[in-house]
């Protein structure tokens, strides 16, 4: 683009002049003529690479400038603020981005707390069952024992009670089966059976046993 504007600047410069040249041409002659002669020379000699020419170094110098003003201008008036916009937007949504993971992290930190403080309540909740319910039925079993003593202590002097009547009971029936015994032994033997003196050995007999 800098080269078409040299060179436009450049055709631009030698058409002025050759109007330039042509003007002293008409009004000096021979001054005219020999300018002219100078102003083909030169450009032949720039008809190569005419921004080497150092006489189009001031058109070139100029246009460049102006080039560079007008590149200044587009990019700051259309491309930078495109290209700031773009990075803004970008660092806003990075920023974005960054704010809501730091959020998510937030609320993660905060779920895991209360997931361990529930837990830790959980726990908390079930030994105080566990110990409630050790307890209630450690209540339970002591009277469920005590219930189990008294009915055994009960039976168990009941048991003594008939025991002591049974016993009672069977050494009446000792004695009479005994005296009977003894009463028909000595009326077999031909003895006079006096029911007292039976009674009393009999007694003494059942005393001796037992002891």
């Amino acid at each position: 683009m800098i080269s078409l504007l040299q060179e436009a600047a450049h055709t631009a410069v030698e058409t002025t002049e050759g109007a330039i040249v042509t003007d002293e041409a008409a009004t000096h002659g021979a001054d005219a003529a020999t300018h002219g002669v100078d102003a083909a020379g030169h450009a032949a000699e720039a008809a190569g690479l005419p921004q080497l020419d150092i006489a189009t170094f001031g058109n070139q110098i100029f246009w460049l400038v102006v080039t560079l003003v007008v590149l200044y201008l587009v990019l700051s008036r259309v491309a930078l603020p495109r290209i700031a916009s773009v990075l803004s937007d970008r660092q806003g949504a990075v920023t974005g981005d960054l704010m809501a993971a730091e959020e998510f992290k937030q609320k993660a930190r905060e779920a895991e707390a209360a997931y361990d403080k529930a837990l830790a309540d959980a726990r908390g909740e079930a030994q105080a069952i566990v110990a409630q319910n050790r307890a209630e039925i450690q209540a339970e079993l002591d009277a469920a024992i005590a219930k189990a003593d008294a009915e055994i202590s009960a039976r168990t002097a009941e048991s003594e009670v008939r025991i002591r009547e049974v016993r009672a009971t069977a050494d009446v029936d000792a004695r009479e089966v005994a005296l009977d015994v003894t009463a028909e032994l000595v009326r077999n033997f031909g003895g006079n059976v006096d029911g007292a003196v039976i009674g009393t050995a009999v007694d003494d007999r059942m005393k001796g046993a037992v002891q």
